[in-house]
Parts: structure tokens; sequence; C-alpha cells
């Protein structure tokens, strides 16, 4: 027998009814934060980015490719990694459809990531994705945007991600937490099937920004992290809404193409 509460379809409605206003003022909240995400001030980039496209060499306005808004998210898929990270990939497996929308709204969503070009292509190919990609490899571009960290950053307590100063880390010490998911096991399954430590793939982090290009100007204009990208990975909202909800004891997630074999550190998909 359940153990969960059970009633009438007249009390579920009830029940529901009374939700429906909670979910209804979440809507309202959710619209005037959209509000002022928007009235945020722009920061103008001044520093000239170079990425590597398959295409070749791009700027960050070329990332435009067109359009006056960009929207980067920034995938960890760092330059000793063996493979992206499998969250990210999560996330990014919904790239492609609304990817194709959004570019025919005036607003180009890509990636941009720290390993070599030849990597992400190679693993872009693998997954099956269409959506644009670059390398910053070389560039300040992830540091400056506050989704990659040096080791000594990471050494001597002087990352700050997601708005937040860490604690330093040691290599004796516990996996670091990352603040995206709630399951401890976060740092440490995520390394293996990224093929590298933990301490290499805590120093690459999740996150996304916004850029617009203004009379020939690329201005900044807004950055989330962490948690804050939960509204951007479809599967989890999809979860929010099933009978048992997300339902998280451990780091279940694999890459699509992996939840039929046995969880294996990657191998190296390029040199």
């Amino acid at each position: 027998m359940t153990l969960h509460p059970t009633g009438t379809r007249k009390e579920w409605l009830a029940a529901r009814l009374s939700l429906m206003e909670a979910e209804k003022e979440l809507t309202r909240q959710s619209d005037e934060l959209a509000r002022r995400r928007q009235a945020l001030p722009w920061v103008r980039v001044d520093k000239d980015y170079v990425f590597e496209t398959e295409h070749g060499s791009a700027s960050l306005a070329d990332l435009f490719a067109g359009r006056s808004q960009l929207l980067v998210y920034h995938f960890m898929f760092g330059p000793d990694y063996k493979a992206g990270c499998p969250s990210c990939s999560a996330i990014a497996d919904g790239f492609d459809g609304f990817a194709k929308h959004l570019a025919h709204h005036d607003v180009m969503l890509t990636a941009v990531s720290r390993a070599p070009i030849q990597k992400l292509a190679l693993y872009r190919r693998r997954m099956g994705w269409s959506f644009p990609w670059a390398s910053s490899f070389g560039s300040d571009f992830n540091a400056d945007f506050a989704a990659s960290f040096t080791e000594e950053q990471q050494r001597d307590g002087a990352i700050t991600y997601n708005y937040r100063r860490e604690p330093a880390f040691h290599p004796t010490e516990e996996a670091p937490a990352i603040p995206t998911r709630t399951t401890p096991d976060v740092p440490a399954t995520a390394a293996s099937m990224s093929g590298t430590d933990v301490a290499t793939y805590a120093r690459e982090r999740p996150g996304m920004s916004a850029f617009i290009l203004d009379d020939g100007v690329v201005y900044h204009t807004y950055s989330t992290y962490a948690r804050g990208l939960d509204v951007l990975w479809g599967a989890y909202q999809w979860l929010d809404r099933a009978p048992k909800g997300r339902n998280e004891t451990g780091y279940w997630w694999r890459r699509r193409d992996e939840y039929d074999a046995p969880r294996v550190p990657a191998q190296a998909d390029a040199g």
C-alpha cells in the first residue's frame, strides 16, 4: 500500500487549485525577474578575445553570426578533459531544437569551452549535436567570465564562483564541492566520467553569459551559474513535475549514448 496521501478527485482538485495560485505567483515573480535582468546596466567588452571554430578564428563579435544578441553556454570541457562534462552534456542535449528558433529571433546560441577545437568537434560529432561550439583555448574569456580558474586560485582560496568566494582546496583534502547539484558524489563521479582528476575537473565551471552587439560595440549584459542554470536544463523541468520529483540520491546522469553501457572513465577523443 502506498505511503503517500491519497484522496478523492474532489480533494485533489481543491489541492490543485490552491497549488495553482502559488504557481501563478511564481510565474509573476519570474516575469519580474526577467524584467530586472533586462534592466541591468550593460558593460562594454573592450578585450579582443580570439576563438577557434570549425570554420576558423573568430572574434566575440563574429560569434553573433549577424544577430544582435548572443547567449553563451560555458560548457565544462577543459584542455585536459578526455570528454565533455556529463552534466553539461545533458543540458546541451536540448540546444539544437531551440537554437534554431532563437537564431530566427535575433538571438545566437553558442557553447564555449577551453578544450582545443579538435576535441570539441570530435565530441560534438559523437553526441550528434549541430549547435555552434567555439574553443577559447589560450584566451582569457572563460576566466574573465568566471567559468574557469587556475590551480593557484584553487589552492589559495581565490576562486569566486557564482558571486561567492570559495575556500582553498588542496589535493589531500576531500573533493571540492561544486555548487551545481546537491548530491555529494558529483565531483568524483563527473571527473571520472570526464577522464580527469577532481581538482582539474573542478577548475572548469558551468555558466551562461549574455551579450549584445549595439552600433558595432559588444556589451556584457548578464551571467548566471550553478543552480541558476537549472531552468536551462530541460530534463529537470520535466522531473520537477513528475510524481517523485528529482529523486536524486546519487549522480545518476550519463551521456545519452552511455545509458546501456557500464560507466567507465572516458577515453581520449583527441590529443
